[in-house]
């Protein structure tokens, strides 16, 4: 037998775990199942938090940064009042430097983008966001309704370019009880400082399913509002988008040579937000440990119980000539065996809950309430984002995990002397 199993080497020893495993089936299967339920709640989380980072990205992407945005220092400084006094690239001629932006390698889109405070007048809604924007332009670049993956639009039209008119989000419509034609009485300050009266009528509703979008945002013809702002041949903001995000530090840094130390050039990575949440990362996988962790004390304890029960059958083992670090390994192979059943389980388990749940989103205000997520940029529905990259590193957190904890309880097979484990 001795000389067989030398000939097997570590195959034998693998077959001999193998078929260990179906000696005890009821407290296989609780091994299995506390590593599969580990690892299904590790896959469904990953896949949660990373569908909210990616919705994260998207709103700041298309609402705020672009994938770049250059302002004014001036106008960063005091960024919370969105002051309309501070145009970036001052002096020069906002065409050309944004068509020196547009050569750069890389860049896929150009806009320049105002955004102002108004003041409503006769009306429930009493302040708002005014945004000037090319909705033409952008909607060819940008899906801003980030659930039906489209424009947004739900009635009527986008403003005319020059035109006295403006779109304004579903909510807002529905909480100052506008409809297409009404005119919205507004006030806002222009860059002379100078209150401006103005009364667009109401071109156009629509639905980003983005709360503080559809909520308090009056979208208006950027080359109408940039003349009601007394802006001149000036913008606030100039948004770029690149043909991928992997390419905003070359074009951050390409900008920052073309508009010079007067103005602030930011990639959308330096969001607060987006730095916040890749800051709680190694918080997420040390979750993701804990789970493992409590999920691999039953195998600790599993192995344990074996090598107690097993005392007389390892004392066998080492009179056949077995060596202590086989019988470790035997043991460890076992628990490996149990880790992988246990791993694959959750995974398929996890995977099949978030490869269909990328298809129906979760909506945040439904579980929380609108207000809880005000402040985040965040879109009201949250898909799963399911990856066959994210289940792997799953399984493998598993698989691993569990066999290094296991190797603990499997060393102590290797203490059990031959002589002594026979009298028992």
């Amino acid at each position: 037998m001795s000389g067989n199993y030398r000939q097997g080497g570590t195959g034998a020893l693998i077959t001999i775990a193998f078929r260990n495993i179906f000696r005890n089936l009821r407290r296989t299967l609780f091994c299995v199942a506390a590593v599969g339920i580990a690892v299904f709640f590790i896959v469904f989380y990953s896949s949660l938090i990373d569908g909210m980072m990616k919705s994260m990205h998207e709103v700041v992407q298309v609402f705020e940064l672009g994938h770049v945005r250059a302002v004014s220092a001036q106008y960063e400084a005091e960024s919370e009042y969105s002051p309309v006094q501070y145009p970036v690239a001052e002096g020069r001629s906002l065409a050309a430097v944004t068509e020196r932006i547009r050569a750069i390698p890389g860049v896929r889109a150009v806009f320049p983008r105002i955004s102002a405070y108004a003041t409503l007048q006769e009306s429930l809604v009493k302040h708002a966001a005014l945004w000037g924007m090319n909705m033409a332009e952008e909607t060819a670049v940008n899906r801003f309704n980030l659930t039906d993956r489209n424009d947004g639009l739900v009635e009527g039209r986008w403003p005319a370019p020059g035109g006295n008119e403006c779109a304004v989000g579903l909510r807002f419509a529905e909480k100052a009880g506008l409809r297409i034609g009404d005119r919205i009485p507004l006030k806002t300050v222009s860059a002379q400082f100078s209150d401006k009266m103005w009364a667009p009528a109401v071109s156009g509703i629509f639905r980003f399913d983005y709360a503080k979008a559809d909520g308090e945002t009056i979208i208006a013809d950027f080359s109408r509002l940039q003349r009601l702002l007394v802006l001149d041949d000036a913008a606030q903001q100039i948004i770029v988008y690149a043909d991928s995000p992997e390419q905003s530090p070359r074009i951050a840094a390409e900008m920052e040579k073309i508009l010079g130390p007067e103005d602030l050039v930011t990639e959308w990575r330096d969001q607060y937000w987006i730095v916040m949440m890749n800051m709680y990362q190694p918080l997420y996988y040390l979750i993701y440990l804990i789970f493992l962790i409590v999920a691999c004390l039953l195998i600790v304890n599993t192995i344990t119980m074996i090598i107690h029960e097993r005392i007389k059958e390892i004392g066998m083992m080492g009179s056949l000539g077995m060596t202590r670090a086989e019988i470790v390994r035997v043991f460890f192979f076992e628990s490996v065996f149990l880790a992988m059943a246990g791993a694959t389980a959750g995974v398929i388990a996890g995977g099949l809950l978030t490869g269909i749940g990328q298809f129906f989103p979760l909506r945040w205000t439904a579980m929380a309430g609108e207000s809880t997520f005000a402040e985040l940029p965040a879109a009201n529905a949250i898909f799963f984002d399911f990856s066959f990259a994210s289940l792997l590193r799953s399984w493998l957190m598993g698989v691993l995990v569990a066999s290094v904890f296991t190797l603990f309880p499997s060393l102590k097979s290797a203490f059990v002397e031959p002589v002594e484990a026979l009298r028992r």
